[in-house]
């Protein structure tokens, strides 16, 4: 996904008015697909062990939104026949997007649904708001909620970064670490009926199966369900190819799978849209929508390992060598330099018809590509590269964030840790899941993590 990076504004504006920048390739496609029912909202949550100073937390949070100038942003006013949409750069906010709550035997769970319910909204710069929450007299969490058409959870993560430094007094703002490479491994010639990169000719993935108690019903307040994880991070092993992400995929794709056996689904393969994101975490990160969006293929590269896979204590052989292929694919598919949604995004956003018309356009594709939607997203941002630390209130004991989770898929699974934890969000959409489902779900998960934590060597 495209990003900008902070600084000096620029684009079009000047003594008339505000600089403007047309928008980038996701956020135009994001804001042709907005619906009310099902907001786009980035959820990031940040559990302090003390609760921050008010005063000095809202100047903080304000210099940090000077400092990444990009976050300082609304959309212009436009008309159907324009070319493109367009971000106006305003300097400073034209609202206060932080809020206090105080202590409650539900404060954490009322803003949690405010969060996934309400987008901030597009028309006043920040599209963020920043809640704090009193959990009792001493521990605090912060809320911090991003409109996805114009920012990303990592571009979330560097402005609460900034903001715990001008909190603490770090004049330095010193950055986070950067990004270290893996050599890429050989891909292997794709065995009779696969593609090369394990996609299974001419076969729609899996869809999660929809388990909803009685009649489903939509509730606009209510559009997505969510749950939080505290997991142990998998354990090292020592000399195998693949990393915590591989472990994390291949769950996911035996959680999907083992769930759509039980529900009576056929067994299609499972696909699982991955964000990657090469931004340096320090304060040149270009902020925004900076990922792009990679899909891996789950197929086991031996077709018979797929009922051992399924079977009611998985063969940990087979699971293994599904560690193998998945870390190939990933490294395959991380250093291939793709556009951020592909070239048939690029093509749609391209400014030759007006922006009403593309919008139509988009809306008629993304229905017709419904059924060739991957099976869900797992989007993992690792090791939190920041100490968030936020002086006499402490550092940050755990950190959570979600993506939206719209159907077709319906499901986004996201990852980070924190003080060698694993923080684990299953975000999903109540036209497929009801809350008594989706905590089935997330257990399943947790029994499938564990399946990928035995495996110490090839096969």
């Amino acid at each position: 996904m495209t990003a900008v990076r902070t600084g000096p504004l620029t684009g079009r504006g000047g003594a008339r008015g505000p600089a403007r920048l047309a928008f980038p390739t996701v956020d135009e496609v994001s804001r042709h697909c907005l619906s009310d029912d099902e907001p786009e909202t980035v959820h990031i949550e940040v559990h302090l062990p003390g609760r921050p100073d008010a005063r000095r937390l809202w100047e903080a949070f304000r210099r940090a939104l000077l400092v990444h100038s990009r976050v300082l942003v609304r959309q212009a006013p436009h008309r159907w026949y324009r070319r493109s949409y367009e971000w106006e750069l305003t300097g400073t906010p034209d609202v206060d997007p932080v809020s206090f709550a105080g202590p409650g035997p539900d404060a954490l769970a009322r803003a949690r649904a405010r969060s996934l319910a309400l987008c901030p909204p597009l028309s006043e710069s920040p599209p963020v708001r920043l809640e704090v929450v009193a959990l009792d007299a001493v521990r605090s969490v912060l809320l911090l909620t991003l409109h996805h058409t114009a920012l990303d959870a990592p571009s979330g993560l560097r402005v609460l970064a900034t903001t715990a430094a001008f909190y603490g007094g770090d004049g330095a703002l010193h950055g986070g670490e950067g990004t270290a490479t893996t050599p890429i491994a050989p891909v292997h010639r794709a065995p009779a009926g696969l593609h090369r990169d394990g996609r299974m000719r001419g076969t729609r993935p899996a869809r999660l199966a929809p388990d909803t108690a009685g009649r489903r019903r939509r509730a606009s307040a209510a559009a997505n369900g969510m749950l939080l994880l505290d997991l142990p991070l998998p354990p090292p092993a020592p000399a195998a190819p693949w990393t915590v992400n591989d472990q994390l995929l291949v769950a996911a794709s035996l959680m999907a799978s083992r769930w759509n056996r039980s529900h009576g689904r056929p067994g299609r393969p499972v696909r699982i849209t991955m964000p990657v994101d090469d931004r340096p975490r320090d304060l040149t990160m270009p902020l925004g929508n900076g990922t792009r969006l990679a899909e891996v293929p789950m197929t086991p590269e031996d077709l018979s390992d797929a009922p051992l896979l399924l079977a009611r204590h998985p063969d940990p052989a087979a699971v293994t060598r599904l560690l193998h292929t998945t870390a190939q694919r990933t490294r395959a598919l991380k250093s291939r330099a793709r556009a951020p949604l592909g070239p048939g995004a690029a093509l749609l956003t391209a400014p030759l018809l007006p922006v009403g018309v593309r919008g139509a356009l988009t809306r008629g594709v993304r229905r017709a590509a419904a059924p060739w939607t991957s099976t869900l997203l797992l989007s993992n941002v690792g090791r939190v590269p920041y100490p968030l630390d936020f002086g006499e209130a402490g550092r940050a004991r755990a950190v959570w964030f979600s993506a939206p989770a719209r159907l077709p898929r319906g499901l986004s699974l996201a990852a980070a840790s924190t003080g060698g934890r694993l923080h684990m969000t299953l975000r999903w959409s109540r036209d497929l899941l009801d809350d008594t489902a989706g905590a089935a779900l997330a257990r399943l998960f947790e029994e499938c993590l564990l399946l990928t934590y035995g495996p110490r060597s090839a096969p």
